[in-house]
């Protein structure tokens, strides 16, 4: 018996031996694993936190970027819309110069049985030839008006604006030309010139006269609104 009990003692003291080195290792187990999952909640945090100030990040300098670039899309739009207006205005008023010319003709009450005294603008070329530009701008500018309203849509284009400025260029010279030609005759229509002979006609075809002068005026208005498109467009591609 004493044997036995010597036994089961000894068999007592490993099992409490054990069950406290089961219980000392589960303990660091324990406090291992809470340090794990400390380490990787924190890992989490600070990665969440990162991200966090990333996106805020990002979005502060994606406000910053659509800040500063909506200003510039609004000034280029505002370029095109004003584009678009002085075109229009540009449109009708060539049309009235080459209407108000090219109606223009007068004859006088007063006839004999063979010469009927009568003005008419295709009398001379220069005048014809100002009724054909101020036709040929007109019919530019209509057409112009569809690139127009693609910038307006568009604002970031700049090969169409490019294209804009040489046709406006072209046409703002051909139109100069005409006008400054047409504007001579007018000139000696009124005042004649004594040292060529020639006399003014203007105190018997003053109808005649008051028509071309006035047909003048359209075509002198385009021309600077011409340069003020010009400078539109080259401001819009600036701006890009």
């Amino acid at each position: 018996m004493n044997g036995w009990q010597e036994k089961l003692i000894m068999i007592r003291m490993i099992m409490a031996l054990i069950m406290m080195m089961s219980l000392h290792t589960c303990a660091i187990w324990r406090e291992a694993c809470v340090n794990v999952l400390c380490k990787s909640d924190s890992k989490r945090e600070r990665e969440k936190f990162e991200v966090g100030n990333k996106m805020k990040g990002d979005s502060i300098e994606g406000g910053e970027v659509s800040k500063g670039a909506s200003p510039k899309k609004g000034v280029r739009r505002g370029l095109s819309i004003m584009d678009f207006i002085l075109r229009i205005i540009g449109g009708v008023a060539t049309l009235g110069s080459a209407l108000a010319m090219g109606t223009t003709n007068e004859s006088l009450p007063f006839a004999t049985q063979f010469i009927r005294f009568r003005a008419e603008f295709d009398d001379l070329p220069t005048l014809v030839f100002f009724v054909m530009a101020n036709s040929v701008v007109c019919g530019y500018l209509v057409l112009s008006l569809l690139l127009s309203v693609f910038h307006i849509v568009r604002s970031t284009a700049v090969k169409s604006r490019i294209l804009l400025i040489a046709l406006d260029t072209v046409m703002m010279g051909l139109l100069t030309g005409a006008a400054s030609a047409a504007a001579s005759i007018v000139y000696i229509a009124h005042y004649g010139n004594p040292n060529a002979n020639w006399f003014s006609i203007c105190q018997q075809y003053n109808n005649f006269c008051e028509r071309i002068s006035g047909s003048l005026i359209g075509s002198f208005i385009v021309v600077p609104l011409f340069i003020i498109l010009i400078l539109l467009s080259a401001t819009a591609i600036s701006r890009n």
